[in-house]
């Protein structure tokens, strides 16, 4: 019955996602049943085991999990070493079938896989269920581009007649792969296809508290037929995540998180004998900017699900908006409205926009910026604890201040915006620009100028326009590449877009005397 089911995309606001949500009514409970509570094995995982709790209710638990000891993290280094001896010769050919096999996993897992992210994280049923859609894109994507590329194999100027001169991307090696807490399916699934499309192997670790879809992916590719030793899982939080990182036999980093991780990493690699790629996407400050020509109620739309989607747990959520001052007390008004109407609760229901924030550090970090807040500037709506929920369900914060401050320059991941009353287009962009990330951004306008301004001057990879889907957020495989500018990244080439696979390749010029 699945297959005949509507796809979820982020932009796809309007669909009838009735017969999704009669599906997952019965499917969601089956998977609690089935997948839920149990104890999990792993090669490469044979330390201690944990329970890990999800952050819907404290009560379930997502399951007993070992942590790998740095015994097996160099087995699973070793092992990968092996496996790319075999993948890194594998024909374009090879490596296609494998990326179709794969799909045909991914395609059979979907619903388990997002049901999985849906209670690892706290997503909403559309959110959890889109993240799992996504990849299935990625799996059509990446390969076509390996495919018109023609491997990455181009020729090149002759400069004598018996001469044959190539230009040929060759994979590393060894590839890590290290993901995030709040993307567990896409933005690993992501990273391990354009390696293994590569010719790389890969060792992926997923997120500490994300072990269950971690290793739902690994099934998915076990049952794609790879190679021994060309993927591997570890599991565990930060010691794991160095140990992977630091290795001598991994010869390229896939690393989505903080800056401050990310940055640390980029610090080791620089003390090394050479310098590994790195591919790293490091967070995000997406301002949004409406002018006084912006059609208002689009613009609240935009800002609110892109602020308060997922809880505001997204690299690219909007965090601070920059409103010129003529509509200023307009566009707010528009946004409590929609505010007021979004459902927080338990994700499991079909009603739910916003679930839980994801642990105790965002509770706190959320509270200590309304009390902020009530002491420098306005909070126009939420930011207080949903009554008879639990410890980490809080109505999303609106809120303004007078001038820019911490809360308009670091990235808070959670479910907070800042309004910011400015005097023109020209004010906001200064200071929206004014921040170390430079991940997304949108603008709401009816002005074309305006609009070629934004384009011209805003510091960010991934800019929007007019979106009433979201103002920062929803970028899509080969629609909307993701770019990180600024301290979010750091080769100017993101996923999803065409200059991303070849970035897990290194160039090899072959000239070859045909007599």
């Amino acid at each position: 019955m699945s297959d005949s089911l509507p796809r979820i995309t982020y932009s796809n606001i309007d669909a009838d996602l009735s017969p999704i949500h009669a599906y997952l009514d019965k499917a969601i409970p089956e998977f609690e049943q089935e997948s839920l509570s149990k104890s999990w094995k792993t090669p490469f995982a044979t330390g201690p085991a944990s329970s890990i709790v999800s952050p819907i209710d404290g009560a379930i638990s997502l399951g007993e999990f070992p942590v790998s000891t740095a015994g097996n993290i160099k087995a699973a280094i070793a092992a990968a070493r092996e496996g790319a001896k075999i993948w890194n010769r594998t024909s374009v050919e090879e490596r296609l079938a494998f990326a179709g096999r794969w799909k045909t996993a991914l395609a059979e897992a979907k619903y388990r896989l997002g049901i999985a992210a849906l209670y690892e994280v706290g997503k909403s049923r559309v959110e959890a269920i889109g993240e799992a859609e996504e990849v299935l894109d990625m799996l059509d994507y990446y390969p076509s581009e390996l495919k018109s590329n023609n491997g990455y194999r181009r020729p090149m100027n002759e400069l004598v007649p018996n001469e044959t001169a190539l230009s040929v991307l060759r994979p590393y090696g060894v590839f890590a792969v290290v993901a995030p807490f709040n993307f567990p399916v896409a933005l690993s699934v992501g990273p391990i296809v354009c390696a293994l499309l590569a010719g790389n192997s890969v060792v992926y670790k997923p997120a500490p508290e994300c072990p269950l879809s971690g290793l739902l992916i690994a099934e998915t590719i076990k049952r794609a037929a790879l190679p021994e030793g060309v993927f591997s899982i570890v599991l565990g939080g930060t010691e794991v995540g160095r140990l992977l990182t630091t290795d001598e036999g991994v010869d390229g980093i896939a690393f989505t998180g903080s800056h401050k991780t990310g940055m640390g990493i980029f610090r080791h690699i620089a003390k090394g004998p050479w310098v590994k790629p790195v591919l790293a996407e490091m967070g995000g400050k997406n301002p949004a900017y409406v002018t006084k020509n912006a059609d208002l109620d689009r613009a609240a739309q935009g800002v609110v699900r892109s602020a308060f989607g997922l809880q505001g747990q997204k690299c690219s959520a909007c965090s601070v908006v920059y409103v010129d001052n003529a509509v200023k007390d307009e566009f707010i008004e528009r946004c409590k409205v929609l505010a007021s109407k979004l459902v927080v609760g338990d994700p499991r229901c079909k009603e739910t926009f916003i679930g839980p924030l994801y642990n105790s550090g965002t509770v706190d970090r959320f509270t200590e910026a309304v009390a902020q807040v009530k002491a420098e500037g306005k909070v126009h709506f939420g930011g207080t604890h949903v009554d008879g929920k639990p410890a980490n369900y809080f109505f999303p914060a609106l809120v303004e201040l007078d001038g820019p401050c911490n809360l308009t320059k670091d990235e808070l991941f959670m479910p907070f915006v800042v309004v910011r009353g400015v005097d023109g287009l020209e004010q906001g962009l200064k200071e929206g620009n004014n921040v170390s990330y430079g991940l997304s951004a949108g603008i709401y306008t009816e002005d074309n100028n305006e609009l070629n301004v934004f384009l011209d001057h805003a510091e960010a990879g991934v800019l929007y326009a007019n979106r009433a889907s979201g103002a920062t957020t929803g970028a899509w495989p080969g629609a909307q590449p993701f770019c990180g500018w600024k301290g979010t990244g750091v080769s100017g080439r993101g996923g999803l877009g065409p200059y991303y696979l070849p970035q897990f390749m290194r160039e090899q010029s072959h000239t070859i005397m045909t007599n």
